[in-house]
């Protein structure tokens, strides 16, 4: 393990104080070399955008149609508490998790662990070198998961970037031992399909099972063979997560074929992902519940046998949705809202041409009860303020503000910031609340902004991919309830009931 002193300067932005102060930063390694990124774990490269979009832009900017290059704007119910800067771990950032007094950041180089016991000064606490894109990050107990999905030439923390085409590859989980949070250890691996893009936990007093979404499968990868249908689960004992394996592989999408049983993708649905796994899932445990975001398809099944869950409903929108990537059930568990990745993550698509019903939440009811609840589509949500376009913008990961008889949620847009919005009528949803920066560049469209804006014990926090972490607070009559509300743990895809 290498100690480092990190001292930085202390910034100003709009009159918010920005992070500030010395850190120790816990640097780990799993040997003496250093680590080589895979080319999938580093952020992507720029893209070029034509002259035109780039004087739009500046016009919008001199206009006052967009906010000026990297200044903040946000509703007058919102107010900037602080931003924690970037740090040795220089990858994406990506998605959070929370324990007690502590955040956990994921990045595409490892992940970074918060002491946010004082919001307004968040401290670095440890700082992991891991790499593997994308680190999607979830916390129990005393342990800690990792997802890799890019190959590399080993597990450790050390390995270097390997083609899938080579057997020796892996991709999986990662586990780690956090019951010191300054000197987490490494615990436990284990390969699974196609990697782990994402990956949700279901845990028990003694297990925790964890659900790996992984997709893109191809007969030329010795461990990512099509017909890839399902998803993997691992089994990890609490008292000996050495012992972690995977015990299935459900296959969600049954049908005859190379490609299995979900949606065929193009040609017979233009524009929209073939499904060949899933991207993300949300549990609700509560209530024995999971949906899932699944490329082409939506999903809603049953997870009262952990390791054999059992599809109820499945529903496409090969209209207006294009690759279904996140889900969120509502408090009562009787709505669910997925949302649509439209370009990946990578593309303008908060603009004018794109309009109001693609790259957005779509909010279904469950109707029913049971084996025989069925999902109704009600209505689509996007955020009413347009971006420049070189802005990457499309509904990406948010999670409930809970809060008695209402439908509230705060949502990441990548560069279109943060929104919070209320669905509590499923027909008519409305934002309430925004927070965003303006565009990285008005020369080229850089790959930036929230990644997941999540709610937390009275503040929101956001894993911004270029900026680092951000702290808001919202102060609305409708969501004051919420600070009521105290967690001691939140993987925002293992939802808690909020009032249990």
């Amino acid at each position: 393990m290498i100690l480092l002193n990190v001292s930085r300067t202390r910034r100003r932005r709009l009159g918010v104080a920005a992070a500030a102060g010395g850190l120790l930063a816990a640097l780990l390694t799993a040997g003496p070399a250093a680590a080589i990124p895979d080319p999938g774990d580093s952020p992507a490269a720029p893209k070029d955008v034509s002259r035109s979009d780039q004087a739009e832009a500046r016009a919008a900017i001199k206009g006052g149609d967009i906010p000026g290059q990297d200044e903040i704007v946000h509703s007058a119910n919102i107010t900037h508490v602080v931003n924690i800067p970037k740090d040795v771990l220089s990858g994406f950032n990506t998605d959070l998790a929370f324990q007690g007094k502590y955040a956990f950041a994921g990045n595409y180089d490892g992940f970074r662990i918060f002491d946010i016991s004082n919001p307004k000064k968040p401290k670095t606490v440890a700082q992991v070198l891991c790499p593997g894109s994308q680190n999607d990050i979830s916390v129990s107990g005393n342990l800690l998961f990792l997802s890799t999905d890019s190959s590399r030439s080993d597990s450790s923390c050390n390995s270097t970037t390997q083609p899938a085409t080579e057997k020796s590859s892996w991709e999986g989980m990662k586990v780690f031992d956090i019951s010191d949070k300054r000197n987490p250890r490494y615990v436990a691996a284990v390969e699974t399909a196609c990697g782990s893009h994402t990956h949700t936990l279901v845990p028990d007093r003694k297990n925790v099972y964890v659900y790996v979404s992984s997709y893109s499968p191809n007969a030329a990868y010795p461990d990512c063979q099509p017909p890839h249908d399902g998803i993997s689960v691992i089994k990890v004992p609490r008292k000996a997560p050495q012992k972690a394996a995977v015990v299935g592989f459900p296959v969600l999408f049954p049908g005859e074929g190379p490609d299995g049983g979900g949606n065929p993708g193009a040609p017979t649905n233009p524009g929209v992902s073939k499904t060949t796994g899933c991207h993300d899932i949300t549990v609700l445990p509560s209530k024995d519940l999971a949906a899932g975001a699944c490329m082409g398809d939506g999903i809603l099944f049953s997870i009262k046998n952990p390791e054999r869950p059992k599809v109820i409903d499945r529903v496409q929108d090969n209209v207006n949705f294009a690759f279904w990537h996140s889900a969120t059930f509502n408090q009562k568990a009787n709505k669910v809202v997925f949302t649509d990745e439209l370009g990946g993550g990578g593309a303008a698509t908060c603009n004018a041409e794109i309009g109001p019903n693609r790259g957005a939440d779509g909010i279904y009811d469950i109707v029913g009860k049971g084996d025989r609840s069925k999902l109704v589509f009600r209505s689509y949500f996007k955020i009413p303020r347009h971006q420049a376009d070189t802005e990457n913008c499309v509904a990406h990961n948010g999670s409930l503000i809970p809060v008695r008889g209402r439908d509230l949620m705060v949502q990441a847009w990548y560069q279109g910031g943060i929104s919070v919005w209320d669905f509590t009528n499923s027909k008519k949803p409305k934002e309430i609340a925004y927070f965003e920066r303006g565009p990285l560049s008005t020369d080229q469209l850089d790959v930036a902004g929230s990644w997941s804006a999540y709610y937390y014990n009275g503040y929101i926090y956001s894993n911004d991919i270029a900026k680092g972490l951000d702290v808001l607070k919202i102060d609305d009559k409708r969501t004051d309830a919420a600070r009521k509300v105290h967690m001691q743990e939140l993987n925002v895809q293992t939802q808690p009931d909020y009032f249990d």
